[in-house]
């Protein structure tokens, strides 16, 4: 389970992925994220081109059109910032995405015990 904007967030499994479109760049970037004892771990990273300050890391790798890497980060939260230039961030899990609850500033994302 994940807690987004203080309301708790149940998915039917540990895995999620964050998605947004760049502001400068207008492409998409994603995060695959795994709640792991009670931490959020960043699993694995893309980005559909790269510029802007945006560029992948040199362990990064083509892959169906995406540049991917394994960053294998881990966070107690996630602070998501907010900007009137872009879309706004998506959730997805299992294959179903949800733009989240539209806030002023930022959304954080924590692990539910």
């Amino acid at each position: 389970m994940v807690v987004v904007a203080g309301l708790a967030v149940a998915t039917p499994s540990d895995h999620f992925t964050l998605a947004w479109t760049h502001s400068v760049e207008k492409v998409e970037w994603r995060e695959d994220w795994r709640v792991d004892s009670g931490r959020l771990r960043l699993h694995q990273a893309s980005v559909m081109g790269s510029g802007a300050g945006m560029e992948p890391p040199l362990e990064a790798v083509l892959r169906g059109g995406r540049w991917v890497w394994h960053p294998d980060m881990v966070m107690e939260e996630i602070v998501l910032a907010r900007s009137d230039f872009t879309d706004d961030w998506r959730l997805c899990v299992d294959g179903h995405c949800r733009d989240l609850p539209k806030e002023k500033g930022q959304t954080r994302l924590r692990a539910c015990p």
